[in-house]
């Protein structure tokens, strides 16, 4: 009767073990196939804030893997060996949930890897740079991540209004990019009732509005000044944007859209910011560009043509039409597929290297499978050599060849804003792995 006992209740234990055990071996199976899969692709290296893990201290209880907001659709961490590692570096946008589940603080979080510097100004806890005055918020602080961006906008401003002194002759404030955190700031200074001017070189959502339609930007939900919380989950750009755009009908925010800012200078008490119409005179500057900076360019003749773009916004637009895309990162890579995947389209695809080693695996795929599909031309090694109303020219296996083209999009990149900082007086540190 005994040896019965032990079976009824022994047996669901035992085979609560096996279950366990047998899901945390698949775990790990499938980590370490994503890590492996990361590295061979050439994607080992994190973009953004991301977590170091100790390994001494972690005790493999998967707790960060569980709570990281970007699992399951991208694999950012795993279990390897027993210990939690970040295996899809690439897919890292720094949450930092990780570090705040974690029950042994093996965590830490930080900016770019030894193999990778990041350039960063050096900033303030309440995000004023080296330069008195002038506040830097959002990615081009690091903090890619849209809420962290929001919240970073919001904070910069409060701080500025708490020190704010009446002077009729200056602006409080001069906010420079639209995007998440130049949004939330421009918001949050209408709250405030102060003197403020919002200049944004595009369109609302600054990087936001850059990406490829449909593009996955939020997903988790986040507070907006005057907005409320934005709780959308698994937010598309269209759904975020079409939220802003919303909030900014019923607020009256001002925004000046289509001025470039060029300048910024010391000016007495205060700065003056010189843009592409005017010059606004002010007390404090609130830089939230983003990281992007100005695309970079060919550099050819005939790339100042109409038809030549540096993003792509909407690829149903390119329907019937020859477009060339050149590069060879994701950027590259999506809006080529994109493109090729509108009825009566051809891409040709031209990236001066030998493969696409920086892209994701699933957009190596869908290039394969238009080539396949006679639906796009992929040229490797290859040099564009002129841009003409009608065509393009194209140095590939040692010979110049024209293509007939109705579009060109250049996705090479772009120039940091770092020596636009610099000229500023701004303090810019390289991170290599460090807080």
């Amino acid at each position: 009767m005994e040896y019965l006992s032990y079976i009824i209740y022994g047996l669901p234990i035992v085979l609560l073990v096996l279950w366990y055990a047998r899901k945390r071996t698949r775990l790990e199976r499938t980590s370490s196939d994503a890590h492996r899969a990361a590295k061979a692709a050439g994607l080992s290296e994190p973009v953004s804030l991301h977590p170091v893990i100790d390994p001494a201290k972690c005790i493999g209880c998967g707790s960060c893997i569980k709570v990281c907001p970007e699992q399951p659709h991208h694999s950012v961490l795993g279990l390897i060996d027993g210990r939690a590692q970040l295996i899809g570096p690439s897919e890292c946008i720094g949450h930092g949930a990780c570090k705040i589940v974690c029950p042994v603080n093996a965590i830490t979080l930080v900016f770019g890897s030894e193999r990778r510097g990041v350039d960063l100004p050096v900033l303030s806890p309440q995000f004023e740079t080296s330069v008195p005055g002038i506040f830097v918020a959002g990615e081009l602080g690091g903090m890619g991540l849209i809420r962290n961006a929001l919240e970073q906008g919001r904070q910069a401003v409060e701080v500025i209004n708490q020190a704010r002194r009446g002077n009729g002759k200056l602006l409080d404030i001069v906010i420079v990019g639209a995007g998440p955190a130049g949004f939330s700031a421009a918001l949050t200074s209408l709250s405030r009732k102060m003197r403020a001017v919002t200049l944004e070189q595009e369109a609302l959502g600054g990087a936001v509005f850059q990406y490829p339609r449909g593009k996955v930007v939020m997903t988790q939900p986040a507070q907006l000044p005057l907005g409320g919380k934005v709780r959308l989950r698994e937010t598309s750009k269209e759904q975020l944007l079409e939220f802003w755009q919303d909030v900014e009908r019923k607020t009256g925010v001002g925004i000046n859209y289509r001025e470039r800012v060029d300048v910024i200078e010391r000016d007495g008490e205060g700065f003056v910011v010189r843009s592409t119409k005017g010059e606004y005179r002010t007390r404090n500057v609130l830089l939230s560009i983003g990281r992007r900076g100005t695309p970079r360019k060919l550099g050819v003749p005939g790339e100042d043509l109409p038809k030549v773009v540096y993003r792509l916004i909407d690829p149903a637009q390119y329907a019937g039409q020859r477009v060339l895309v050149v590069g060879g990162g994701d950027s590259a890579l999506e809006a080529a597929a994109s493109i090729a995947d509108i009825d009566d389209t051809h891409v040709v695809l031209s990236h001066r290297g030998e493969a696409f080693d920086r892209a994701k695996p699933k957009n190596r795929a869908r290039i394969e499978a238009h080539e396949r599909g006679k639906r796009m031309e992929v040229l490797l090694n290859s040099k564009v050599q002129q841009i003409t109303r009608e065509a393009v020219s194209i140095e590939y296996g040692g010979k110049v060849k024209d293509f007939p083209n109705d579009a060109v999009i250049v996705s090479i990149g772009g120039v940091l804003p770092t020596d636009f900082l610099k000229r500023i007086g701004i303090d810019v540190t390289t991170k290599y792995g460090t807080v």
